[in-house]
């Protein structure tokens, strides 16, 4: 299988210098793991597993002999599996002060991993590996998506154009490695297969008691759901299940770095906003898989289209940042009087309204919305339509047109 190099190389290695631990947090399969063996080649770091589950136990029963077997630098992988681990890492870096000592890898989102604040707290890197992003599929450096007509003019020399029905057949094929390299040409099986380890591994481990069936037609209204602002009391009745472990099972899917959260913006001077996030996959692939569409095409002329469409722009956002190592500041707008903005960016002390449209020609009615952000105590700074206009393009002095394969 072909190595599809990934953005958060450099900053791995990068970081690698000033901290004694790295940990990359993200969910199953999407390069974790073979991203940090591809570094370590040619090095004296070792590598161990916590899934081998003799592995598993000795770092759960004996953390100090564990260590003292695969000693640094190390890469230990799942780490989420022996927390007991943490206090003893942190040990042996306050003593020894090693600049990347270890290595640690854990399919469960960082600040929703327990255990690790509380000891490793200034001792450790945290960075999220997401599934693959448009830059990296096209071979090229992804970095963090920014509403600057000079920053978007230098993308657009490295980007593969793509057309609607191209948009769709990414959006359809999903982003994960094993299937954009072609070592699994079959997108059903391998996301029934993703699904079952998933239930079968991951999922038990963070509750109890659970019923497969169930879990499968929850994950399955959650992703008919995408895009659309959380509403758990539908997502209980669909899948039969009580408020109280739908809560629980949205946990899980977040803390496995399934799906994550657009919190509305707001501050002190916009009134009357809804206060419910709204919901989003970090991998289309998964969410047609699980609402059943049958090919790009379909998906393309079908009643989901928007969502999907809005869902694979919003994930490709944060996946720009997240790659980069940096923190994703990303919001919707949305109030009482059913006005919203798809996308609200903040950053150096400036908004940034984004609206999201399978159009490829928008009109200047389309940023009229953008106004509202103007009684907000940060300024408003250059509105954008993202879109399928092929090339980018303005609406007026302060609204640009941004081909979504720009992203």
């Amino acid at each position: 299988m072909k190595y599809i190099s990934r953005s958060l190389e450099k900053i791995v290695m990068q970081v690698t210098q000033e901290y004694p631990v790295v940990l990359v947090t993200g969910p199953r399969q999407v390069g974790k793991t073979t991203m940090l063996q591809k570094l370590m080649e040619g090095t004296a770091r070792s590598y161990v597993t916590l899934d081998d589950l003799n592995e598993r136990n000795l770092a759960k029963t004996d953390p100090e002999m564990f260590l003292q077997l695969h000693k640094p630098p190390v890469l230990i992988d799942e780490v989420q599996y022996a927390p007991e681990l943490f206090s003893y890492i942190k040990i042996y870096a306050d003593k020894n002060h090693e600049p990347g000592a270890f290595w640690l890898t854990g399919s469960q989102i960082f600040k929703l991993m327990k255990g690790v604040q509380e000891s490793l707290a200034g001792r450790v890197a945290v960075l999220s590996l997401t599934s693959l992003s448009q830059g990296e599929i096209d071979g090229v450096d992804t970095t963090p998506f920014e509403v600057d007509i000079d920053k978007l003019t230098d993308r657009m020399t490295n980007r593969k154009v793509l057309d609607t029905p191209a948009v769709f057949e990414r959006i359809f094929c999903g982003s994960m490695p094993a299937i954009v390299s072609g070592q699994n040409t079959n997108r059903q099986i391998f996301y029934s297969s993703y699904l079952s380890t998933y239930i079968q591994r991951d999922i038990r481990d963070l509750s109890d008691s659970i019923d497969s069936l169930k879990f499968m037609r929850f994950i399955t209204a959650v992703a008919a759901r995408c895009s659309g602002m959380v509403n758990v009391s539908e997502l209980a009745q669909t899948a039969e299940i009580s408020q109280v472990q739908a809560k629980s099972w949205l946990h899980i899917l977040e803390t496995l770095g399934i799906i994550f959260y657009l919190h509305p913006y707001s501050n002190n001077l916009l009134k009357r906003l809804v206060k419910t996030p709204k919901l989003y996959f970090y991998d289309t692939g998964l969410v047609c898989y699980l609402t059943k569409w049958s090919s790009p095409e379909v998906l393309e002329c079908g009643a989901m289209n928007g969502a999907i469409l809005e869902n694979y722009v919003v994930s490709e956002i944060a996946k720009s940042y997240l790659n980069s190592g940096a923190e994703p500041y990303i919001y919707y707008y949305r109030d009482k009087d059913a006005k919203e903005i798809d996308i609200v960016m903040e950053h150096d002390g400036i908004l940034n309204p984004v609206e999201i449209k399978k159009t490829a020609n928008p009109g200047s009615e389309l940023t009229r919305v953008f106004a509202v952000l103007d009684r907000a105590s940060v300024p408003r700074g250059k509105g954008a339509i993202l879109c399928m206009k092929p090339t980018l393009g303005a609406i007026d002095r302060d609204n640009l047109i941004v081909p979504i394969w720009l992203i």
